[in-house]
């Protein structure tokens, strides 16, 4: 579409208000016929370029998302003792890699589920990202009676023992329950009185609610969401989306 021109009492207007000093660049100063036939020009213009208030709108959502990635990042930096060394999440992958993935989870979570083998993939072509998994249970009784239980197991059992239980929690699709966490404790030789006992203590309550504090901080309010290096990424992503990110986190 060929671009109307400026019409002659727009262009005087803006070539007016351009020639004054930046105090005097004021629309009010104006009088009521000159402000009227500048606003109909602009509307005048637009109808006829519509093109323009997308380009406009393209802008505004390009800066509008640099500034939640910075934001993000800002978030990272200062939660950045709470995000990567807590101290009681499970570290797999390469603990001595040079990208380090968080990923907040719950074991109710289609998405998480989804995830799964995206995150094993990526651990395993790259062999150089850090994984830290975060309990984030907030999808009812259920993925708190999972969460318990697999928290318990790490802090009972040993990381071998909680990598056990979470891959068999991440690939089970029905209800969870007490007699189903218990068979499945049985099935990998584990302590199932040990874990029992110890679900409901106070460090398993330490560990989620501190997650959920730092979730809170972070503006997670959903799963799964990871946190890789400084740069938020929330919910699922594909494993060619995580392998560009971090191909652009190393270029950097």
């Amino acid at each position: 579409m060929k671009r109307r021109p400026l019409l002659p009492a727009m262009a005087l207007a803006m070539a007016s208000l351009t020639a004054l000093p930046a105090q005097a660049l004021d629309l009010e100063d104006m009088s009521q016929p000159e402000r009227e036939a500048f606003r109909a020009e602009i509307r005048a213009y637009l109808l006829d370029n519509p093109e323009v208030i997308m380009e406009a709108v393209a802008v505004l959502e390009q800066r509008q998302a640099e500034a939640q990635a910075q934001n993000d990042v800002d978030m990272v930096q200062s939660n950045s003792d709470a995000i990567f060394n807590d101290g009681h999440s499970w570290v797999g992958g390469n603990p001595k890699g040079d990208i380090t993935l968080v990923e907040f989870m719950d074991y109710k979570c289609g998405y998480c589920k989804r995830a799964f083998p995206e995150v094993n993939d990526l651990l395993e072509f790259d062999g150089n990202i850090k994984l830290i998994v975060k309990e984030f249970p907030i999808l009812g009784e259920q993925s708190v009676l999972s969460a318990r239980f697999a928290i318990a197991t790490l802090q009972t059992q040993g990381d071998e023992a909680y990598e056990q239980v979470h891959d068999a929690l991440m690939a089970f699709s029905g209800d969870i329950t007490k007699t189903t966490l218990d068979r499945m404790a049985q099935g990998f030789g584990l302590d199932v009185e040990a874990i029992t006992a110890h679900m409901d203590s106070d460090e398993v309550d330490t560990v989620i609610a501190e997650n959920r504090a730092l979730a809170q901080r972070l503006n997670i309010s959903g799963t799964p969401s990871f946190v890789m290096n400084d740069q938020m990424l929330r919910g699922y992503l594909p494993l060619d989306e995580m392998q560009r990110v971090a191909a652009e986190i190393r270029e950097d």
